[in-house]
């Protein structure tokens, strides 16, 4: 009587085990054996990490096994049971392996291929989609994340409970003792320090000791948390009107500002987008407010980004002064604060819930949708979109909600943040997702002009890297053009993510027509939830938790007229105490890394098991420590180290 070994994995993260009766039914090509259950003898089996082993016995050869059923019935209460794959050896010692990695839940019945990739299209996991508000990219139809399916939930919720997390940040950086002083205002620029005492990390003291000065302002276009705005300035824009006699002291080669400005050696930063948007209200007892600045930056002879004149507002005229250099101490000082505060905006509503977390879900739900678990697609981009509808449904539940966290502290709260986004996904493209193309467009390229521009210089890197991996696996499974073109199930995936997912938005493919295509968009989606990600959330803590270097709100008006700021009137525009320390614990919440956080490159799930793609991922694995080393040893000895592109320090998905 022939015997298979069939061999279980369960996976070790926490109540991954099972005490429920799990049956399996191996399907071949010749027979099928009888619904067997797994069962030891006075032996528990499925215990959270364990690796069980056993014989299934059958009347008669099955030839090759090309499935097996999984059933899952309950023995006591309801107990999921994650697992991870399960191994068939047959009677002739051929060994056939199952990826699963998934959760099942209540009494489940699962359909295991064998891990070999395959492009045809095969049975769907349907997720559904609503529009959490109008104008909004799609997300999935789940109002908590209790509700969504148990295989996209955290391993432990708790792990991603932002009321939690916030609380606990607060009570571990010693602010409690200000929350009953909520509405109330610092005494001077020190009294800060008051919540920075637990803070201790090289960029952080060192913003805290330099914020005040021009090159601390400028440096943070370039490898702060929003290293997406400057762009090389062409032509000044009629609502700027900046002059020459204005910036002439500010100039260093003995040109004109035209003359500098054709020389490549002016630099622009607009937030336009926040013309109009809504401030914060739900605190009728504190008024705050939004402006949309727009600043000139100059490149010294030393290469250092400079500011050079501000306009805190989009229409030119008596009420809306040009802050210079040349001003008083405390007017420049509150100008740049209130374009610190925009970047601020900008950074958390476009650049981080916008262009990673909401983009990457909607990859996520068309890959779910669109393509089945054998493709090689879903394959590559399953380490890339884990956990992200989890983190995003929990944003939406707790975090972006109304009355929600970020209505607490943020000058967006309260409405703003929707109309904010809105507004800026008119204008996203999918060329604005691959990096190359983005910098370019910013005229940003040119190392020799921008030589600190490490974000640039680590992304290309990364970037490039990401792509060459792609590029293997595409190349192993499509063999020309047209195997892309006659592969249903990809081109419903993009088409998914085009039509259904980002509605409003016109500039996405809707199909794709050849490799190159390909592998440039699902490169793109990759580095979206991993790296891009990684570079603007993960340095919050380092940027952000100096308040006036990063402001969530500002609570007196921007300045109509020059000469009335003093230190008083910069102490009454800053958040107050209270939105100060929900500030302080977002921003560190928010930059911790997942308990067994997966990086760029670290793929411990096997949903392949091809070598070719297993060598493809070992030389991904080369390149990406490469990159770490080098970053590491450019970043020996600085004050002001670089490390947010860094690989080993980029997790696989937006998690956070």
């Amino acid at each position: 009587m022939p015997t298979y070994t069939v061999t279980v994995s369960t996976g070790s993260q926490w109540f991954a085990g099972t005490d429920d009766y799990i049956y399996i039914t191996l399907v071949g090509t010749e027979g099928c054996s009888e619904r067997t259950l797994l069962d030891k003898a006075l032996y528990n089996d499925f215990e959270r990490g364990a690796v069980d082993s056993y014989d299934v016995r059958v009347g008669e050869d099955l030839g090759e096994i090309v499935f097996v059923k999984i059933e899952k019935n309950k023995y006591w209460v309801q107990d999921d049971w994650y697992c991870r794959y399960i191994t068939v050896k047959t009677p002739s010692g051929d060994y056939v392996e199952f990826p699963c990695f998934r959760w099942l839940v209540d009494d489940k019945e699962v359909v295991l291929r064998d891990g070999r990739a395959h492009l045809p299209q095969d049975d769907k996991t349907i997720h559904s989609t609503h529009e959490w508000q109008p104008g909004f990219p799609m997300s999935i139809d789940a109002n908590r994340h209790k509700d969504l399916p148990r295989d996209i939930q955290f391993d432990t919720e708790k792990g991603v409970d932002f009321v939690l997390n916030y609380s606990k940040a607060i009570e571990n950086l010693f602010v409690n003792q200000f929350m009953h002083m909520f509405q109330s205002s610092w005494s001077d620029f020190a009294d800060f320090e008051k919540i920075f005492v637990r803070i201790k990390n090289t960029i952080s003291e060192y913003v805290m000791q330099h914020w005040k000065e021009d090159f601390m302002f400028g440096y943070q276009f370039l490898n702060g948390c929003n290293p997406v705005m400057i762009q090389k300035c062409t032509k000044l824009p009629d609502k700027f009107p900046v002059t020459h006699e204005m910036v002439s002291v500010s100039l260093e080669r003995e040109l004109t500002l035209e003359q500098e400005i054709e020389a490549g050696n002016v630099y622009i930063v607009d937030y336009e987008v926040l013309d109009g948007i809504s401030p914060n209200s739900t605190d009728p007892c504190t008024l705050q407010y939004l402006t949309a600045p727009m600043c000139l930056l100059y490149k010294t002879t030393q290469n250092k980004i400079l500011p050079i004149a501000i306009q805190l507002g989009q229409t030119p005229g008596e009420d809306n002064p040009i802050f210079l250099p040349t001003d008083g101490q405390y007017d420049w000082l509150l100008a740049k604060i209130w374009v610190r505060s925009a970047d601020f905006q900008y950074h958390q509503n476009i650049t981080h819930l916008l262009r990673t977390h909401l983009m990457t879900e909607v990859f996520a739900i068309a890959m779910y949708r669109q393509l089945s678990a054998v493709h090689p697609v879903y394959k590559l981009l399953i380490p890339h979109i884990r956990f992200t509808i989890a983190i995003n449904t929990k944003a939406r539940e707790q975090l972006i909600c109304e009355c929600g966290i970020f209505d607490k502290a943020n000058a967006t709260g309260g409405g703003g943040h929707i109309q904010l986004i809105q507004k800026a996904v008119k204008s996203l493209t999918f060329r604005s997702l691959c990096f190359p193309e983005i910098i370019q467009a910013r005229g940003v390229d040119n190392k020799e002009e921008l030589p600190t521009y490490f974000y640039r210089d680590d992304g290309y890197r990364v970037w490039e890297a990401t792509k060459s991996f792609v590029s293997d696996v595409v190349h192993i499974y499509y063999a020309s053009d047209e195997t892309v073109q006659e592969d249903e199930e990809i081109q419903a995936f993009i088409k998914d993510a085009c039509s259904f997912g980002i509605c409003p938005v016109q500039n996405f493919p809707k199909s794709l027509k050849t490799r190159k295509e390909l592998i440039e968009y699902l490169t793109a989606v990759v580095f979206t939830a991993s790296s891009q990600h990684a570079a603007i959330n993960f340095g919050q803590y380092d940027w952000y938790s100096w308040i006036p270097n990063a402001p969530s709100t500002m609570r007196r008006p921007p300045p109509n007229k020059k000469g009335l700021a003093n230190v008083n009137l910069i102490i009454e525009s800053l958040p107050d105490r209270g939105r100060s320390s929900w500030h302080l614990g977002a921003v560190w919440a928010l930059s911790q890394y997942q308990e067994g956080e997966l990086y760029l490159g670290m793929y411990p799930d096997e949903h392949f098991i091809e070598k070719p793609v297993k060598a493809a991922m070992e030389r991904f694995r080369i390149q990406l420590t490469e990159i770490s080393s080098s970053i590491k040893k450019r970043n020996d000895g600085k004050k002001l180290p670089y490390y947010n592109m860094s690989p080993d320090k980029i997790p696989n998905s937006v998690a956070t």
